[in-house]
């Protein structure tokens, strides 16, 4: 196997560089070694690091998904947006009470 193309081979595989491979991996790498050890210590003292190593794996593992992805087209961009709004205004909407539900409050009080 030709030198050059053992090092560049795999980063081109997933769209990257050797130097950006290197440094996405090494950044990867020390979380996950960071975690690793709160999680050690998380055993021992369970009331350290709850969160700690779940978090970290959620978040690499967001990280590299969210990376890989295709963009969207800008139609699927405008139904997300449409979406979004919808269920944002969907919870800042005051929708009336019917009346059986305002007799049953006034009759609390």
């Amino acid at each position: 196997m030709d030198l050059i193309r053992a090092f560049t081979e795999h980063p081109a595989s997933v769209g990257e560089t050797y130097t950006q491979h290197l440094v996405r991996a090494v950044c990867f790498g020390t979380r996950m070694v960071l975690a690793g050890l709160a999680c050690l210590v998380h055993g021992i003292l369970p009331f350290l690091f709850v969160r700690t190593g779940s978090r970290a794996i959620a978040e690499l593992n967001e990280r590299m998904i969210a990376d890989r992805r295709p963009p969207l087209p800008p139609i699927a961009l405008a139904a997300v947006r449409i979406t979004r709004q919808f269920q944002a205004d969907r919870h800042t909407v005051k929708w009336p009470k019917s009346a059986s539900a305002a007799n049953a409050t006034s009759s609390c009080s």
